[in-house]
């Protein structure tokens, strides 16, 4: 099947250069995240699962991008006059290792999002059953994923094409899957946390503290569905720009969970701060306040806490919200 748009040449060549673009931009916000995670907290104290996870998101990023840099070379380098068909022809050929590997870098980057999502609503919800289906949806994408490699793996130099209809089926299902499942988990999650910060903020009387975290979930999903949207209807109709899209998903992937931990570490930093931040008073006022204390009676305050009992609020806990695209986000 032949496919329209942008020659894929010159796409591969705009979608290495906007993926070196994003993963500068990733490499930046991995480094605040890591910051955020190990500043003035000793090495017991720091959440390991969470510094893990975005270890291992700029290492998939990295090592995705690097096989682009190499696919490029030797498509316009060292292929370039002996490859039959040229450039175009060897990015379009699938049974290319380089182009199994890069594409089993974005199948173990979308499975650890989607399974830290789903991690997620787990830690939120506190049960087992609300991530069944979840679950079941990223076992679905583990299956197709993995087919879809095996097959792009198997196909001949002649036969080698993305949209071959076997190949195709898998890679549609993939997409299909990867995008249900980020929806679900995601919505899931924020509306746990939208519902208890709902009842916190009204016994409280006083805005809630998790909200503009709620806000960067969803932007963070939204995103992150938007975008695999674009990538599976441009290989429906199979156009190129689903090369395009399917380079930036990689560091919009790492810059999602990157950006949520971030948002929780300024939110724990504004409300340390506006704890300590108390107004100070001169020894004159200390002085009349203490005459005035002495003529007054006693004085009883009594102070209560609202807490809802949910595991992970309350508490201090925000680091369980791992965040994604996703995933999610």
């Amino acid at each position: 099947m032949v496919a329209s748009g942008i020659p894929l040449d010159a796409g591969t060549l705009m979608s290495t250069v906007l993926e070196g673009i994003l993963y500068g931009f990733s490499i930046l916000l991995f480094i605040g995240t890591i910051w955020s995670l190990t500043y003035k907290r000793r090495i017991r104290d720091i959440n390991r699962p969470i510094a893990v996870v975005a270890i291992l998101l700029c290492m998939l990023s990295t090592a995705h991008i690097i096989v682009d840099i190499v696919r490029v070379e030797y498509a316009f380098v060292t292929y370039r006059s002996t490859y039959p068909g040229g450039p175009s022809a060897f990015f379009a050929d699938v049974s290319q290792q380089t182009y199994v590997l890069k594409h089993a870098f974005y199948v173990l980057q979308t499975l650890l999002a989607d399974g830290v999502v789903i991690y997620r609503c787990y830690t939120v919800w506190q049960s087992i059953w609300i991530i069944i289906l979840p679950s079941i949806l990223w076992c679905s994408v583990a299956v197709t994923g993995v087919i879809g490699l095996y097959s792009a793996s198997q196909s001949g130099s002649d036969s080698g094409n993305i949209y071959a209809q076997m190949l195709a089926n898998w890679v549609t299902a993939f997409f299909s899957l990867t995008i249900a499942t980020n929806l679900l988990s995601s919505g899931l999650l924020v509306y746990r946390i939208w519902s208890i910060e709902s009842n916190v903020s009204k016994a409280r009387a006083t805005k809630g503290t998790m909200m503009p975290i709620v806000r960067v979930l969803v932007d963070t999903a939204v995103l992150y569905s938007v975008m695999l949207f674009i990538a599976l209807i441009c290989f429906v109709c199979t156009n190129n720009g689903e090369v395009v899209m399917l380079d930036m998903i990689m560091p919009t992937v790492s810059i999602a969970f990157y950006m949520v931990l971030i948002r929780i570490a300024i939110a724990r930093k504004n409300r340390h701060y506006s704890s300590i931040s108390m107004p100070r008073r001169t020894t004159s006022e200390a002085g009349q306040e203490s005459s005035r204390q002495n003529a007054m009676k006693p004085l009883q305050v009594h102070i209560s806490q609202f807490d809802d009992g949910t595991p992970g609020f309350g508490k201090g806990n925000e680091d369980q919200l791992l965040p994604c695209p996703a995933e999610s986000v």
